[in-house]
């Protein structure tokens, strides 16, 4: 099954199944959030109700992002992309031990999600680069403390990711130790649909990797291309640890991280020691396609310019207001 949000004027959203060529909208009115929290096996039993349905011809609509996220994690499971992207964003190529401990990620901006196809509006940066990745979308009761096992349960589906960056602001901003945020938080890709979990089964291995094919285009030129399951963790793995002391839930989004061999253009630029290929720029389409998902599709637009704001003011050290009446 296929799950997707469009809009056919402008201004009517949709939601409901792709079936071949065509949108057909859920029954009842329910919306993706509804169908997520209910799980896959309803997900099943409203696909069937709805089967001989007519619909409108996918041509006739436009896409949206398939679903309002409850929040965004992104890992960093590609141990080929750290190596690569250290050397651009940190200044030196390593794999840093505590990386093959445990499957670090961190939290983004779910407020400003695109569509297939919506342009993104980035800060002012020179270093403008996209990131291919495959995320998983929690559906049903999710859970907390998660074993990979349960995890396995709560994967409602698939859909490609592309976590756009501003390498510059990254880079400064993580030299403070924490981070990424104005690096990272202007724009996240999801897109073109959720391919629900059983329609990938066929492309697991033996190790509970989801073995696909991952390729990214600039402009119609390749730059990079992956297997999926060259991640260090397979997604119920990610998942569990998300879970672990915490929580996930319907609607959750979680990014596999950037995959390597060229999945975006700060690794190549970390490996080449120069900004080859050059950052991307204003007009540029960014095309990602995913083995048994599909196609996301990412024009650049302008730079969107935001008011300034000071350095920090130097102050004095602190001291108690008893401490400072007295001198």
């Amino acid at each position: 099954m296929r799950i997707a949000r469009w809009t056919a004027d402008g201004s009517v959203i949709g939601e409901g199944f792709v079936v071949g060529d065509r949108v057909v909208p859920f029954p009842d009115g329910l919306t993706v959030a509804d169908v997520l929290a209910r799980g896959p096996a309803e997900a099943r039993t409203l696909s069937a109700r709805v089967g001989g349905a007519q619909g409108v011809a996918l041509a006739e609509v436009r896409l949206l992002a398939p679903l309002v996220p409850a929040s965004i994690r992104d890992f960093v499971a590609f141990e080929e992309h750290v190596e690569g992207v250290s050397a651009s964003v940190d200044g030196r190529s390593e794999v840093v031990p505590e990386w093959h401990q445990a499957p670090t990620f961190y939290f983004t901006n779910p407020h400003t999600v695109l569509g297939p196809g919506e342009p993104l509006r980035p800060p002012v940066t020179s270093r403008l680069d996209f990131e291919l990745e495959v995320a998983a979308v929690i559906g049903g009761p999710g859970g907390a403390n998660l074993t990979a096992d349960e995890a396995t349960g709560v994967i409602f589906g698939y859909t490609i990711m592309n976590d756009w960056s501003a390498r510059d602001l990254q880079s400064r901003e993580m030299k403070v130790r924490l981070g990424p945020a104005k690096g990272k938080d202007f724009g996240m890709s999801l897109g073109p649909w959720i391919v629900t979990a059983d329609e990938l089964e066929p492309y697991l291995d033996d190790e509970g990797f989801l073995a696909i094919e991952a390729e990214v285009f600039v402009n119609d030129e390749r730059i990079g291309h992956d297997l999926v399951s060259n991640m260090g963790w397979p997604f119920p793995e990610l998942v569990a640890y998300a879970s672990r002391n915490s929580r996930v839930v319907a609607g959750d989004v979680l990014g596999s991280g950037t995959t390597g061999n060229g999945g975006c253009l700060a690794e190549l630029w970390g490996r080449r020691g120069e900004l080859t290929p050059p950052p991307l720029a204003d007009g540029d389409t960014v095309r990602m396609v995913v083995e048994g998902i599909g196609e996301l599709i990412g024009p650049v637009g302008p730079p969107v310019v935001a008011p300034e704001l000071p350095a920090a003011r130097v102050r004095p050290r602190a001291r108690s207001r008893q401490e400072r009446v007295a001198t």
